[in-house]
């Protein structure tokens, strides 16, 4: 997340547990939530996600005054490069992990640091060796507290895979 700043607020709480279909009255209720051990409204698990519609250049969101990447095209928009380290190209999202290290709650304004982690490889069956790498983002609230720790691990393949025989 290249965004400054992320802030967490009751509304955007409340319409990401919606999305999810998560009907627990402590991401939507503060007179319940200020009822239990944690006493306000908290954020349900990977709403640090949301944060990426903050950041200015996440590949995925359209550019004012760019053509739409939608249906038609690749399946994000996103077309895949080459080179840059092994040639099997864009690579996939393979996991994600979340660590909270406190409760994410209404009104903490987050500010994320992003480093890589560990990068491993795995032998492939028609793509050559799977390429493994993490990346950690660490979200800290206003206070330089640490909330969340996400880890994210994409993989890509050595080489463009080849046709199976059946």
């Amino acid at each position: 997340m290249a965004a400054d700043k992320f802030p967490v607020e009751f509304s955007h709480i409340m319409m990401f547990a919606r999305s999810i279909g998560d009907d627990n009255p402590i991401y939507r209720d503060p007179e319940y939530a200020k009822g239990t051990a944690l006493g306000s409204v908290i954020a349900p698990p990977t709403f640090v996600q949301a944060g990426a519609q903050f950041d200015p250049n996440y590949p995925l969101r359209p550019k004012i005054g760019h053509p739409w990447f939608g249906s038609g095209k690749e399946a994000t928009g996103v077309r895949r490069e080459s080179g840059g380290g092994g040639g099997g190209g864009g690579g996939l999202h393979a996991e994600q992990h979340y660590e909270y290290h406190q409760p994410l709650r209404a009104g903490d304004v987050l500010t994320a640091t992003t480093k890589p982690g560990k990068t491993w490889e795995k032998a492939g069956r028609r793509g050559g060796n799977l390429v493994f790498s993490e990346s950690v983002t660490e979200y800290r609230n206003q206070n330089g507290e640490l909330v969340v720790t996400a880890r994210g691990v994409g993989v890509r393949t050595e080489r463009p895979a080849t046709a199976t025989q059946e």
